[in-house]
């Protein structure tokens, strides 16, 4: 496996528009900390981005040796807002800028059955590029559940079409993210990606599942046993012989710089992806 960073780490929770750290700055941290690859967003670098501040992004990443592990081109899909399948019905401009920015993988999402010959010819234009198109478990597409992501993958029914792991969108969605949930996927995976977060009621940050409606959440640090137990994830994943990206997906929560985020990615991941997440590593027990 291998570790990724999103540059969703310099944005704060309620702005995925605007990165409050520059790239210029994110990268040599992402670097210094271990991370192999950045996970690029629209708050970075669009499909709107002149090809000459691509370039300079590029050539940023390749000076601190980092890859770019996915590409999420626009604003509409990293907000899931209507405008978010956008991108599967005109995927040239997600793929010229994944090539340019020398990413495998192009995320797009779903939002019905009217996108799914749409998504086709999507990825039959990827595969003469090389590319696969990922689509994440999250709140409000065709892939709410891991029988949505199966069926879809199987619908769809072409193999550079695939899965992001993402268990807080399952956990919104109130479906299982449990390590059979990572069993089933385990065919179609192309990516996984971890944000620690718990059920709040009262938090202003939320997710809106068309199974559950309003789920109000609150993001806490990625060792926090009142979240999600990334060690229980990665030791399924390495049971299941994954060797893909490992993304770690948090944005920054309120007081914490992104030096401090980045920090805490590899303290507490760095030892889970090296050493397969092994009881008494850090903080508590891997729960099942």
């Amino acid at each position: 496996m291998k570790l990724s960073l999103s540059a969703r780490i310099a944005e704060s929770p309620k702005r995925k528009d605007v990165a409050e750290t520059p790239i210029e700055s994110l990268a040599p941290l992402a670097a210094t900390a271990g991370f192999a690859a950045l996970s690029m967003r629209a708050s970075v670098v669009s499909v709107a981005a002149p090809p000459a501040r691509t370039a300079a992004v590029k050539a940023l990443l390749d000076r601190h040796g980092l890859a770019v592990s996915m590409v999420t081109g626009d604003v509409a899909l990293a907000a899931n807002d209507a405008g978010a399948t956008a991108a599967i019905h005109d995927i040239a401009p997600y793929l010229d800028l994944a090539c340019a920015l020398g990413s495998g993988l192009v995320r797009v999402m779903l939002h019905s059955d009217a996108d799914i010959p749409a998504a086709r010819r999507a990825a039959d234009m990827a595969a003469e590029r090389g590319l696969t198109l990922a689509h994440m478990t999250h709140w409000g597409t065709l892939i709410e559940t891991v029988e949505d992501a199966l069926a879809t993958v199987a619908t769809v029914g072409r193999s550079n079409f695939g899965v992001v792991y993402e268990p807080a969108n399952l956990l919104a969605c109130g479906q299982p993210f449990d390590p059979d949930a990572i069993r089933r996927l385990a065919p179609h995976l192309v990516n996984v990606m971890f944000q620690n977060v718990r059920e709040d009621a009262a938090s202003p940050i939320a997710f809106h599942s068309r199974r559950r409606g309003r789920i109000g959440l609150t993001y806490v640090p990625l060792d926090d046993p009142s979240g999600l137990d990334a060690r229980a994830m990665i030791e399924t994943l390495r049971e299941i012989g994954y060797n893909g990206w490992i993304t770690v997906h948090q944005p920054l929560r309120d007081g914490q710089t992104a030096a401090d985020a980045v920090a805490e990615a590899a303290r507490f991941f760095g030892p889970l992806i090296r050493q397969g997440g092994r009881q008494g590593e850090t903080g508590s027990a891997p729960r099942a």
